[in-house]
Order: C-alpha cells, then sequence, then structure tokens
C-alpha cells in the first residue's frame, strides 16, 4: 500500500479489497517500525487512541451502503497546534501545554471528521510553530525533540509544519495539515519532497488553531500529489463564525477541486517568472530552468523576468506586524482555554519556560516571546502602520504583474536543498527562496517537487492573487503530471554524494 492515493485506496474500499482499519494498521505498524524505531523520524509527537474505533465505525457505515465522499476512511495527519477534543492533546509542541485537551474541535477538524478522515494523530513541528527563538532549529521542541529529514537524517526538515511534511514523505499518513503564517507549509513541504498549499487566507477557518498572527495564519494540506491535496482541501473549507475572515470564502470555495485538475491546463497559460528569486543556488536554478522548460514544451507561455516585491522590502515591517498580533492572539487563544490550559498568557508561558529551562530551552532561548510581550495592544499606532505598509506592499507586489502581464500564475524556486541540524547555531536560511510576499499578502502558494540536488528534493512554488487556488492547483496538476519526479525517500544517513548534483 506504499505511496498510493487517495483516489487508489477509496478504488480499493470501495472493491472490498482494503478496509479503514486494514489502512490504520498499515500506517500505525510503519509509525512503530519508521518513525519510532528504525530510521526515528520523529515526526509523529501523539497517536489517537481511538484511530481504530473511528475506522472501524466508517467501515461500518460504507458496509450499509453510506459514504461520505473521497477522504471516507482516509488516514489523515493534524500538526500539533491544531485543537481536537478528544484524547489527544493540542501543545504547539510546548510543555507549558503539555496534556492540554481542548474544549472542542478546531472549525477545520470539524469538517475533516464530518467528511469521514480518520485522524491517526498529531505531528511534531517547531515549537510554538517556530516563534519562540530568533535562532531555532527547525523541527525541534521541547515535548516532541527534534524531527529529522527522510532523505537525509543528518538534514533539517525545515518548518514549523516540519512533522507533517515528514510524516507525508514517509508515508506514516495518507495526507496531513499543516499551518503557515510565512514558509511553514511551503518549507517543508519543499524540503522533504512533497506537494505543500498555503490557501487564501480565509479559505480555511483558524478558530482552533494555536496562532502566531491573524493577518497571516492559514492552514493547509500537505500531500504526495496534488490530487491528494485538492481533496483534503475541499474537506478542510467553509464559512465559520467563529473566524469572521471565513465570509469572504463565499462564493470562492470549493469543496470539490477534482474538476480543476486537468492534465492539459499548461497549455495557453501565461506564467510569469519571478527572477529576483533566483541565482541564490546554481544548483537550484538548474532544476527550476529544467521545470521552465518542460512548462514551455507542456503549451504554456512564459513571461520572464515579472518583478515581484523582495523579502528585504517586507522583513522589517511584517516581523513588526507578527511581534503584536502573537502577543494579543496567543493571549486570546489562552484565556478561552481557561483552566484546561495551565499557562493563560504569553507572560505566563514565559515564565513557565524559564523555571523549566533545562528541558524546555537547552539549546536555544525564548527571544521572539520577549520582544513580542514588549508590545502595546493593537490600537498602537505603530502596529497599525507595520501593518498597512506590510499589507500593501505584498499585496501591490503581486497583483500588479498579475494585471499588468494578464498572468494566471507566477513561479519561482520555493528554496534550497536542506540544511544540516545544527542545535548550537539554529537554522541556516541563508540559501533563499519565495515565502514572504504571499505570506504576507494573504495569498495563495503551492510548491510542488521540481528535482533533486545530491538527492535532497528541490520544490517549485506557484503563486497568485487572493482566491486564486483553484488556478495554482490545475496549473500545479498540469505541471506535476507532465515532469513526474518525486522519488519516496531511502532514510540515508546522510547526503549520497554519489548521487547526481542534479536531477
Amino acid at each position: 500500500m506504499e505511496g498510493l492515493t487517495i483516489l487508489d485506496l477509496q478504488t480499493r474500499m470501495a472493491h472490498g479489497e482494503l478496509t479503514a482499519r486494514q489502512l490504520a494498521e498499515y500506517y500505525l505498524d510503519r509509525i512503530e517500525r519508521i518513525d519510532r524505531n528504525g530510521p526515528r523520524l520523529n515526526a509523529v509527537i501523539e497517536l489517537n487512541p481511538q484511530a481504530l474505533e473511528i475506522a472501524e465505525a466508517l467501515d461500518e457505515e460504507r458496509r450499509l451502503g453510506k459514504t461520505r465522499g473521497p477522504l471516507h476512511g482516509i488516514c489523515i495527519m493534524l500538526k500539533d497546534n491544531i485543537d481536537t477534543a478528544d484524547q489527544m492533546s493540542t501543545t504547539a509542541g510546548s510543555l507549558a501545554l503539555e496534556g492540554h485537551i481542548a474544549r472542542r474541535d478546531a472549525f477545520l477538524v470539524a469538517q475533516l471528521r464530518r467528511a469521514g478522515v480518520v485522524l491517526l494523530g498529531k505531528t511534531n513541528l517547531s515549537e510554538w510553530a517556530n516563534f519562540r527563538s530568533t535562532h531555532s532549529s527547525s523541527g525541534w521542541s521541547s515535548r516532541g525533540g527534534q524531527t529529522r529529514n527522510p532523505y537525509a537524517l543528518d538534514r533539517t526538515p525545515c518548518g514549523s509544519s516540519s512533522g507533517s511534511a515528514v510524516a507525508v514523505a514517509a508515508d506514516l499518513c495518507t495526507a496531513a495539515v499543516g499551518t503557515e503564517t510565512d514558509g511553514s507549509i511551503v518549507c517543508p513541504s519543499h524540503i522533504n519532497g512533497i506537494v505543500g498549499l498555503k490557501p487564501t487566507l480565509g479559505m480555511v477557518s483558524r478558530a482552533g488553531v494555536i496562532p502566531i498572527a491573524h493577518s497571516q495564519d492559514t492552514a493547509g494540506p500537505m500531500a504526495r500529489n496534488v490530487t491528494d491535496a485538492a481533496l483534503l482541501l475541499g474537506g478542510m473549507i467553509g464559512m465559520d463564525e467563529r473566524d469572521p475572515a471565513t465570509q469572504a470564502s463565499q462564493g470562492k470555495s470549493l469543496n470539490d477541486y477534482r474538476p480543476f485538475l486537468q492534465a492539459g491546463a499548461l497549455r495557453g497559460a501565461r506564467i510569469g517568472v519571478a527572477r529576483d528569486y533566483f541565482g541564490f543556488d546554481s544548483r537550484v536554478d538548474r532544476v527550476i530552468e529544467a521545470c521552465l522548460d518542460a512548462m514551455k514544451a507542456a503549451g504554456a507561455e512564459l513571461i520572464d523576468p515579472v518583478k515581484v516585491v523582495g523579502e528585504s522590502k517586507l522583513s522589517k515591517h511584517e516581523v513588526e506586524v507578527l511581534l503584536y498580533e502573537f502577543k494579543h492572539d496567543l493571549n486570546a487563544y489562552l484565556a478561552e482555554a481557561g483552566a484546561l490550559a495551565k499557562v493563560h498568557s504569553l507572560q505566563e508561558v514565559i515564565r513557565f519556560n524559564d523555571t523549566n529551562r533545562q528541558q524546555v530551552m537547552p539549546y536555544f532561548g525564548q527571544e521572539r516571546m520577549l520582544l513580542a510581550q514588549r508590545k502595546g495592544g493593537l490600537n498602537t499606532k505603530k502596529y497599525q502602520q507595520a501593518l498597512e505598509k506590510a499589507k500593501r506592499l505584498a499585496q501591490l507586489g503581486i497583483d500588479r504583474p498579475m494585471q499588468e502581464h494578464r498572468l494566471d500564475a507566477i513561479v519561482a524556486p520555493t528554496g534550497g536543498p536542506a540544511w544540516l541540524v545544527d542545535l548550537v547555531n539554529g537554522d541556516n536560511y541563508s540559501g533563499g527562496g519565495f515565502s514572504g510576499p504571499a505570506a504576507v499578502a494573504g495569498y495563495p502558494h503551492i510548491t510542488i517537487p521540481a528535482g533533486y540536488v545530491f538527492g535532497l528534493p528541490v520544490g517549485i512554488s506557484f503563486f497568485a492573487s487572493a482566491w486564486q487556488d483553484a488556478t495554482l492547483l490545475r496549473l500545479a496538476y498540469a505541471f506535476e503530471q507532465t515532469i513526474q519526479v518525486r522519488r519516496p525517500p531511502q532514510f540515508l544517513p546522510t547526503v549520497d554524494l554519489s548521487a547526481p548534483e542534479v536531477n
């Protein structure tokens, strides 16, 4: 069953060749062998003790002639910052929230339960979604330890949705849900050789997701192929009164994106090339150039180059916004959790970390939390000015070239190959790549496997203006069918330098 798609699995279940329980047992066995023993990936932070019971109930529904849709009986993992009102805790990887059981499901979880998924467990992440320290190691949390890259175990899985990406890449589940503020879906997806979609802000409700910043946060699907990502997205979306941003999705979101998945969709498509995001690694450039050639051969018209706002113009304003919103939004989440959580504010989290420094901060500190705690409220003029500048720069920086050149999408390298895990110095993001403008703008962004550098995956990004999620899925699917480069990881201890430098 290794590597089977959602539609493959549905076909087998419809023909009586497979049950949801058997599928769950297959994944639980792989988790025991690969994640907890063997290579020890450390992607799964907690298993759902009710998973087999849920699977059996869904099997019974199928026997009675009822199926809920394409996700019926499919085993999904959730990042451990997404609330589930069951026997699993929600902790953002922090010992400060160890044992915290949510009052109710996140809206996206409730939607997935209705769609018939089996919630197999929670995945590890960069603690507090990588908003604790300025020199953290992606995929490390005080509760879950260090997640490892399945393509080379000494390399980073990137973050913060590290465990979700690794679990999907290593076939520990069929698909997973991650969250992104800036890069936290697309970076781990491209570095672990999978598809990751950051939807338009408001497409997926954030209610019940431990926050960083409401102006940028969103959950999104992570899968081994575009079809599975599209199916998972369709099961997550919906308008939610607990998240006013979802009201804007009315008439713009769909429960089934399969009609958009057309193999010939690149023919006649106008695609801009964001050249300013190239040039940080000649090997990555060669991979992406091969992708551009494949798009042209498939009938796409490339507008090369197009000018997109640079990360450096955004970063100062973005960081200011995130610090203000993190304090406000985390305090609101913890206040709603009430007595169910043992910390009730950012200040109490900081105090807990200091008191338990040896367990919580053995490698890096909490500099970002300290900076956020010093900020005022959201009525502060400095915050409001930074938010206005960041949004204007990011949105115009994408909308202007899209409109000027009548583009369907813009492409850029998602990033470079995975760097070595370094608990002393933290992450090495010197490689470059694309995420900031789409993240700050709240616009959709999908990454798809593009090729390999010494066996390490490299992704290509497609992004566009607001609510163009279906268009991105359409183009990404056609591109994926054109190149078909993804191959499963081999759990090598380190990079195989005998592998081709670029392929």
